[in-house]
């Protein structure tokens, strides 16, 4: 007879009495679950098809007791943070391209009213994993355009500040070299961990991705006519000796109404997976540098023109 409120089957025996030992635990047959061999790879669900590539989520705090017991507010454990990663980039060591897209203003859009950028950065899934916003002020962005200086903040998924970019004012001069453009790029705030600075050349657009002592480690070159005609433009990325390509940064074809009616842009950067992730946050402010200097202006263009047309 079983003991009282024990709801089993007569035919299992009741649970062990002290000095007994128990039968062992029934071990499932082979394959997922049970084998440990053959459990999926991390970020798995039940939708997932098996010639894409894993999801993997960026580390959130660790899990501890809920604010009803005083605590925190429970998350996902951490990963282990690879030796010499800024804090926030962890997950940038796992992949080799990023998705930039401006969002639309409205203001913009309608008015002409220059408003502070922003921007949502993805990995290749389309899975929102940064955000950036531009910081400075109202007089600053519509009396310098796309010239302004600025302070772009870029947050996590967690609203943590990740990265900070700082563009110095700067005017515009084929024929001036103390007028190139340059961007500093700090990761976590207040450390510098590189620069991207353009280099004097009559025609075409070239950059150089320099570490936080301004040694040059990589070249950036984009075509002799940054406009896209219905199709990409690609910023050829190669090594500081200016080889063989080992990347790119493309500005992606929008459409023909947003090309024209506003300055909103969309951007992709591909580099190499081994890539020093400092290097990758480098590339990221080159791309916004880049999307200020050639694609942001000819947006300035198109409104002005349908606001007084």
């Amino acid at each position: 007879m079983s003991a009282p409120g024990y709801l089993g089957s007569p035919n299992h025996p009741p649970y062990p009495q002290p000095g007994q030992s128990a039968p062992p635990y029934p071990v499932p047959a082979g394959g997922y679950p049970g084998d440990p061999s053959q459990a999926p790879p991390p970020g798995f669900n039940m939708g997932h098809h098996q010639d894409q590539p894993p999801v993997m989520y960026q580390p959130g705090p660790a899990p501890g007791p809920g604010p009803d017991y005083g605590g925190q507010p429970m998350g996902m454990s951490p990963a282990p943070a690879p030796v010499g990663v800024p804090p926030g980039l962890e997950y940038l060591t796992q992949i080799d391209q990023i998705l930039i897209h401006q969002k639309v203003e409205l203001l913009e859009a309608f008015i002409g009213f220059e408003t502070n950028n922003q921007y949502e950065i993805k990995n290749s899934l389309g899975q929102k994993i940064y955000k950036a916003k531009e910081k400075n002020d109202c007089c600053t962005r519509n009396c310098c355009g796309s010239l302004r200086s600025f302070d772009m903040k870029i947050k996590d998924n967690m609203d943590r500040e990740v990265i900070r970019l700082i563009r110095p004012f700067r005017c515009v001069s084929c024929w001036c070299p103390c007028c190139l453009q340059e961007m500093e790029v700090q990761a976590p705030p207040g450390t510098t961990v590189g620069f991207v600075k353009q280099d004097w050349h009559p025609f075409l657009p070239k950059f150089s991705i320099q570490g936080p002592e301004g040694q040059t480690l990589l070249k950036l070159e984009g075509p002799c006519f940054a406009c896209n005609c219905c199709g990409d433009v690609n910023f050829e990325l190669t090594s500081k000796d200016g080889g063989q390509s080992i990347g790119r940064i493309s500005k992606q074809w929008s459409g023909l109404l947003k090309e024209v009616f506003t300055d909103t842009d969309n951007f992709g950067i591909q580099f190499p997976m081994d890539l020093d992730v400092k290097m990758k946050a480098v590339l990221m402010g080159a791309c916004f540098l880049i999307d200020f200097m050639f694609f942001e202006k000819v947006g300035e263009a198109n409104q002005r023109s349908s606001v007084f047309s």
